[in-house]
């Protein structure tokens, strides 16, 4: 009766595991295990550095090798954080696409004068042209002596 009751808790264990969206997730999601793997990595440097340090509390706010490997392990746990939640980056592709075309209008205005002239005539409305005769000159054309 009791290999009964154990095998039958262990199935309902491993249907549940199965069942579990987060388990599925990080079965399924190879990026998910490599942030994984690489926030574990980096801790493991980092907690390695410090444990060779005479004084490892001191190590730790002065050591700028440690500080990287914290970042990079925070960072990775972030990303592995954001994976497992179902959140994906949205928007870097729009936003790299956006400021790709703002700096080539800005080129392109800075390097064309027609397109600048353009631009300012649709901003501000097309110059006018006259011309501009003197009312101060001498009527005969010569100067007066």
């Amino acid at each position: 009766m009791a290999n009964s009751t154990r095998t039958k808790k262990a199935r309902e264990a491993a249907s549940s595991v199965g069942s579990n969206e987060y388990v599925r997730r990080l079965v399924e999601d190879e990026e998910l295990r490599n942030s994984i793997r690489d926030a574990y990595d980096a801790g493991r440097a980092a907690y390695g550095r410090l444990q060779k340090q005479k004084r490892p509390a001191t190590a730790l706010m002065d050591d700028k090798k440690v500080h990287r490997e914290l970042r990079d392990a925070a960072e990775s746990l972030r990303e592995a954080s954001d994976r497992l939640r179902g959140r994906e980056k949205k928007g870097s592709a729009l936003g790299k696409l956006l400021l790709l075309a703002i700096v080539g209008a800005a080129a392109a205005l800075i390097l064309s004068e027609d397109l600048r002239k353009a631009v300012l005539d649709r901003l501000f409305g097309a110059e006018e042209e006259f011309e501009y005769t003197s009312t101060t000159a001498p009527e005969n054309g010569g100067p007066s002596s």
